[in-house]
């Protein structure tokens, strides 16, 4: 009985295991596309680099 009940565990622990190890790497799959085009969409439009999203200002070198 002993023998049923650590091979059971292992079991159930190998399948949490492999949940918490896939999952995050699903969403660090389908988010790199989302993340490129916010990164594109903040290049463009000049916000989200300085404080209330202020377009940057440009200046020639010194």
């Amino acid at each position: 009985m002993t023998i049923e009940y650590v091979l059971l565990l292992t079991a159930m622990t190998m399948l949490v295991l492999k949940v918490f190890i896939s999952a995050p790497t699903e969403a660090f799959r389908n988010a790199g596309p989302k993340m490129g085009a916010r990164v594109e969409r903040q290049l463009e439009t000049g916000a989200g680099f300085k404080p209330n999203g202020s377009p940057n200002q440009w200046q020639a070198d010194q």
